[in-house]
């Protein structure tokens, strides 16, 4: 219930704004010298970097927080991050991707003193041997490098009030004891959501219009430690192990429909409700050892990777009558397992200070296991063969890259790579004989070049292709229902999307920044709303996930990164201009092989998104802070129809005192974030969405830290299967 009821704003929030690196040691060390300037935001060969040590808002707060004021990265929901307002943001630690879940990674994040940071880097583009899919950007957390032993911590304490009250309470601890070093984050709250929504869609002769609201409550708990051992001055030995387990108890959704046969000039009205049980858990093992081959900075980097997912949700459906009499009622458990194993292994050959060459290899192994049973409560009672399956789906990936960075002066410096990909996919319905491989070879290759003009002015163009496998709920071949004919149906046929991505890069006095980018994307998949009138006049709307056609994707982004009077205020802004391309069509059910009126998608659209955050400080102190934050969405086309205007005024206020931080955030001030999205199809199908989900909450959160601040952070290890974590689904 959970994926279908936010259909709307997962299919915007590419457009609502708000992310991760792989680089050799010695290379960051160079960085790291140019950066120890009084330039706080500057681009260097394949980045931009953020210099938080010359920040005057890097005090008493934490690493994402911090992140919300990096220039390219926003934020709309507060708990994801975005780059360019729609890139995906991967998270790497020290050149590292940090192996753990979504929601540990945001712990992890809010548990960071913003101190412990020394900049903060961007990769827009990211090169062959980073492992990332579509068009996912990088951002780097490099920190600040400490050597002293001893023991340090992090206590949060968050309350935020919402439409309900959410707690969040978490303790982050660091040790470090001469060659071993220990970092842990635990954490426990609970998030329980609710939204209202108006579900209107038909053709020339019928409608059907639903009204009404999902609550979803969710406890959850989890954590993660990693530790590193200095075998030697050369080498290093890691182990990290992360947990997110999540629990929703009796979520429910409640929807008054109201269908209207025109041919028949009929009307008939039922109610639907759902009752919702889930349980899911993550765990990810990871070993890692680095080789250091010489004083240049060369070194040989192991990794294997473990990871298991289970989810269970039980869903309870129902539709009856006004009068109360039974017209639907059937019981949907949808299992889900996934087993992974990565290896992956990296040489970084660096000859001099200017040439360096970069070799690698990974390896994914994954089985994932879905048996969908649906069982009829009502005569004829039992099991629906129809819609249950049990689908079983392996895949393996071999990717190898090579990458060749050179610096030919100060000015100009270039990098060229590829990445090949190999996969091989096998599925089946195993209770109805059905079969299907999948194999195919990916040659994505990449190129960039950098030129600093002079001191003032810096040019730099990128290309990159990377593919985007569909993740692996979405190939399940179930179907998740809101209304007794409107519903999502999941498909273990789609295909992989290839992304061809290009961007132009311009900075002018490290403030001002401008940025052109376009991607072309080859059998791009959403969902995909397909409806027909049925013979008892009702209207049936599914959305199915496919491969629709083709996409490009063209945009300008202006953005401006100042400090005024003397550092008190501190302004980031940032307008993107853009242009969509959409074509391609379905009328096609790929699992029934039912023929729909056409969808058609052959459209364009223009959009402007405008991102203005400002941190002013109110104390000469520097111990109080006002955050005043602003973003807006122009009406666009996406590819289920026509989304509306969104926006959204976010204030904080930060007090610093002793060994505490308190912070106040009143996000969605004006409650503006609504979803909206109208569709019109030439055939005389329509389908509108309206959407609440209640975006404004306040919140307090209260930081202690304590013990020896100076000690040095572990190493966040990269996970060999991090690429595949992000496709198990929210996890």
């Amino acid at each position: 219930m959970k994926r279908i009821i936010t259909t709307a704003a997962l299919l915007t929030i590419i457009f609502t704004g708000a992310q991760q690196v792989k680089k050799d040691s010695a290379t960051a060390k160079e960085i790291q010298g140019v950066t120890m300037t009084k330039k706080v935001f500057q681009k260097k060969a394949d980045r931009m970097i953020y210099d938080v040590a010359n920040s005057p808002i890097a005090k008493g707060s934490n690493a994402f927080e911090l992140l919300k004021e990096t220039p390219l990265i926003s934020s709309s929901d507060n708990t994801s991050l975005k780059i360019l307002g729609k890139n995906e943001a991967i998270i790497y630690i020290n050149g590292r991707k940090t192996n753990m879940s979504a929601e540990a990674v945001l712990e992890m994040l809010k548990n960071t003193p913003s101190e412990n940071i020394q900049k903060i880097e961007v990769i827009t583009v990211p090169s062959s041997e980073f492992q990332v899919e579509s068009n996912q950007g990088i951002v780097n957390i490099v920190m600040k490098k400490k050597k002293n032993d001893g023991m340090s911590g992090t206590l949060k304490l968050e309350d935020k009030q919402g439409y309900y009250n959410n707690p969040n309470v978490s303790v982050s601890l660091n040790y470090k004891k001469n060659k071993l070093a220990v970092s842990t984050n635990t954490y426990v709250g609970k998030w329980s959501d609710y939204n209202t929504y108006t579900l209107d869609n038909g053709t020339k002769t019928s409608s059907n219009l639903s009204e009404g609201n999902t609550y979803n409550p969710n406890a959850y708990v989890g954590g993660n430690i990693n530790a590193d051992y200095e075998i030697s001055d050369k080498q290093i030995l890691g182990l990290s192990y992360s947990l997110h387990v999540n629990e929703t108890k009796d979520g429910k959704s409640y929807f008054k429909n109201l269908i209207k046969d025109f041919t028949k000039n009929t009307t008939t009205e039922n109610i639907t409700t759902n009752v919702q049980n889930e349980h899911s858990a993550n765990h990810s093992l990871n070993l890692n050892y680095e080789l250091k081959t010489d004083s240049l900075g060369s070194k040989l980097m192991l990794n294997a990777a473990y990871l298991n997912f289970y989810q269970k949700t039980d869903n309870e459906n129902k539709t009856t009558g006004l009068a109360g009499n039974v017209l639907t009622n059937f019981n949907q458990k949808i299992p889900q397992k996934i087993d992974n194993l990565g290896f992956m292994a990296d040489y970084i050959q660096k000859f001099n200070k200017n040439l360096t060459l970069s070799l690698g290899s990974s390896f994914n192994k994954t089985k994932t296991d879905n048996d969908t049973q649906f069982v009829n409560i009502l005569p004829p009672t039992g099991i629906d063969t129809n819609q249950s399956n049990h689908f079983v789906y392996d895949e393996n990936i071999l990717g190898v890259y090579a990458t060749l960075e050179k610096s030919f002066n100060d000015k100009f410096s270039t990098k060229i790579g590829t990445r090949f990909e190999f996969t091989n996919s096998e599925g089946s319905v195993l209770d109805k004989g059905e079969h299907f491989t999948r194999n195919y070879k990916s040659f994505l290759p990449y190129a960039s070049v950098n030129y600093a003009i002079n001191k003032n002015h810096n040019l730099s163009y990128a290309f990159s292709s990377r593919v985007r496998r569909p993740s692996f709920w979405e190939l399940n071949p179930s179907r998740i229902y809101l209304t007794q004919t409107n519903y999502v149906q999941n498909n273990p046929f789609m295909k992989a999307s290839q992304y061809y991505n290009q961007e132009i890069n311009y900075m002018y006095k490290s403030s001002y920044f401008l940025v052109l980018n376009s991607s072309h994307v080859k059998d791009a998949s959403d969902q995909i709303p397909l409806q027909k009138k049925l013979e008892n006049g009702d209207t049936e709307l599914r959305y199915i996930r496919t491969n629709y056609g083709d996409l490009q994707e063209y945009s300008a982004t202006l953005g401006m990164q100042k400090n005024f009077y003397k550092g008190i205020w501190n302004a980031n802004y940032t307008a993107t201009f853009g242009y969509n391309v959409f074509k391609g069509s379905v009328d096609k059910d790929p699992i029934t092989g039912e023929i729909f009126p056409a969808y058609n998608l052959n459209k364009t659209t223009h959009l402007f998104f405008f991102q203005a955050n400002n941190n002013i400080r109110l104390s000469s102190k520097k111990d109080l802070f006002l955050g005043v934050n602003y973003f807006l969405v122009t009406p666009q086309n996406i590819s289920i129809g026509k989304l509306s205007t969104i926006q959204s005024l976010d204030l904080s206020v930060k007090k610093m005192w002793n060994n505490w931080t308190f912070l106040f955030e009143a996000n969605d001030v004006f409650g503006t974030t609504k979803y909206k999205i109208t569709d019109q199809q030439n055939n005389g199908n329509y389908n509108n969405v309206r959407k609440n989900e209640f975006r404004r909450v306040f919140a307090l959160t209260a930081t202690y830290t304590f013990g020896n601040q100076k000690i040095q952070k572990t190493r966040n290890i990269e996970g060999a299967n991090k690429d595949i974590k992000s496709r198990t689904g929210g996890n």
